[in-house]
């Protein structure tokens, strides 16, 4: 007597269960946000019609990140800021012993200034494509 059925027989049986996912996400990253962030990140999510953590992994793919200085610009600053300084002090001269005797000097100090945020103000990083 058989007890077997042909199905169960056969090499090719059907596996039950969920299908095996071809790329795993396997490493879990914690962020610690404020109670607003949380609510703009999953408010915007639901926008999206996304899962939070879906549109967060999207956001993170897509994003734009652009340094705020690069070093020279941070050197540029530093200067700027000594100018300023500088210009601070010649205002106080000025008021000591009158414009006429310290006018060459306040005239160099804003060409400085004015070289500096020019050179600050170039936008060279359009062509990094960032």
């Amino acid at each position: 007597m058989e007890t077997r059925t042909e199905d169960q027989q056969s090499p090719q049986r059907k596996k039950g269960g969920r299908p095996v996912q071809r790329v795993k996400k396997s490493h879990t990253l914690v962020v610690r946000l404020t109670e607003t962030e949380r609510l703009l990140i999953k408010g915007k999510a639901r926008e999206a019609g996304m899962k939070t953590s879906e549109w967060f992994r999207l956001a993170a793919r897509k994003a734009a990140v652009v340094a705020r200085l690069k070093p020279e610009e941070a050197v540029l600053l530093r200067m700027l800021s000594g100018l300023a300084n500088n210009l601070n002090q010649l205002a106080r001269l000025a008021h000591r012993e009158g414009l006429l005797s310290i006018q060459g000097k306040c005239r160099q100090a804003l060409n400085e200034i004015n070289q500096l945020l020019q050179q600050l103000s170039k936008d060279d990083r359009k062509g990094d494509n960032r």
